[in-house]
């Protein structure tokens, strides 16, 4: 998308709506410039794979490795690699059928069960202290 329809849509939408078309408009670009045809399967995968890769950049720009001696973190390059996880999620998540609405709604359900969880309100045993 280019600046004037990205200013046009968040003026329109909450943050998360236009994520996602943005999301749609980039992969829908790939798509067809790179001639490329998977399956909805194959590429929730193929997402699914590139997140993990991307999840592994964000630990070496974060500097896991407890036995190295290293330097600052660059900040910069830690964010872009987050960002870069959040473009192969939503990616994911729009080829798996999900709507920013759905999401939302989905994490709001699912973020209660995790305190019922803590809190030993839950149906599901095993997580209360």
């Amino acid at each position: 998308m280019n600046k004037e329809i990205t200013k046009e849509v968040e003026a329109k939408e909450d943050k998360l709506d236009t994520l996602f078309k943005m999301q749609t408009a980039l992969d829908g670009y790939i798509r067809e410039k790179r001639n490329l045809n998977y399956s909805r399967g194959e590429w929730v995968c193929k997402k699914a794979q590139a997140l993990t890769v991307e999840l592994s950049e964000v630990l070496e720009e974060a500097q896991y490795k407890w036995w190295k001696n290293y330097g600052e973190i660059d900040d910069a390059k830690l964010k872009e690699e987050i960002v870069d996880v959040l473009h192969f999620f939503l990616g994911m998540c729009i080829d798996a059928g999900l709507t920013a609405d759905e999401l939302f709604d989905i994490y709001i359900k699912k973020n209660k069960e995790n305190y019922d969880r803590q809190n030993g309100l839950s149906a599901k045993k095993g997580y209360e202290l």
